[in-house]
């Protein structure tokens, strides 16, 4: 299967900040949405505004009617859903499943891998507001590919249709890889928290406005670093 050339049907379960942006991407790129699963008022009205007009559904629906699954729920419960939906014999040989958490492989799906499907693992390497801005953010974006060799170039193929760039990233890394991940998006956060609370305490106001251009550029600039050659660092 080639999804550079073929238009899939595809079911988003979970209308978090991430599912219903992958959905809108992933429409863009030609590809049908066919169903996605919310439970809150806040999910529907999420998944309503990124993707109106799709039908919300139940997640053995969602399954049934598509060729290619996103799995968008928290990490914590893709191993009951993934076992559950198998038990129900709701997966189907052939079908494409992706879910998108950060520290899983595709080992997590077994037991649809059990009745034939084909596993992905892609992780967005960037923080999700839920809206239509993170269509733009996902232009530059990475996402980190994990799947068997043969279905390495599906999930590439899909990450370039989101807009982004795909980095393979082996099952045994994912642990690592997760961990990098946590460590600047906590890291970050904590920091900006730190010195906007400092700035609020002596009466600067909308501190957040004062140090965005700050923060921006020096984390591009240690960003830029990273990817010098040695030669060159001292030049920054």
């Amino acid at each position: 299967m080639d999804a550079r050339s073929a238009r899939l049907g595809v079911g988003i379960i979970g209308s978090g900040r991430v599912g219903p942006v992958l959905g809108a991407a992933l429409a863009g790129a030609g590809h049908a949405i066919v169903g996605i699963t919310a439970v809150s008022e806040d999910s529907r009205d999420r998944a309503e505004a990124l993707l109106p007009g799709v039908p919300v559904l139940e997640t053995p629906e969602v399954v049934e009617r598509s060729e290619l699954v996103i799995i968008a729920v928290p990490d914590a419960e893709i191993e009951q859903l993934v076992a559950g939906l198998a038990a129900l014999g709701a997966w189907q040989p052939g079908q494409l499943v992706a879910h998108t958490a950060a520290v899983f492989g595709t080992a997590v799906l077994a037991p649809a891998m059990a009745a034939g499907v084909i596993p992905l693992a892609l992780h967005p390497a960037m923080s999700f507001s839920g809206t239509s801005l993170d269509l733009s953010r996902l232009h530059g974006a990475y996402f980190a590919v994990t799947a068997p060799g043969p279905v390495q170039p599906i999930g590439q193929a899909l990450v370039v249709e989101m807009g982004a760039e795909p980095v393979i990233v082996s099952e045994a890394d994912r642990p690592a890889y997760a961990e990098a991940i946590d460590t600047a998006s906590t890291f970050s956060r904590a920091v900006v928290q730190q010195a906007t609370g400092l700035l609020g305490g002596i009466g600067v106001e909308n501190p957040g406005s004062f140090l965005s251009s700050l923060v921006r550029s020096t984390v591009d600039d240690a960003l830029r670093a990273t990817s010098a050659p040695t030669d060159d660092l001292d030049l920054l």
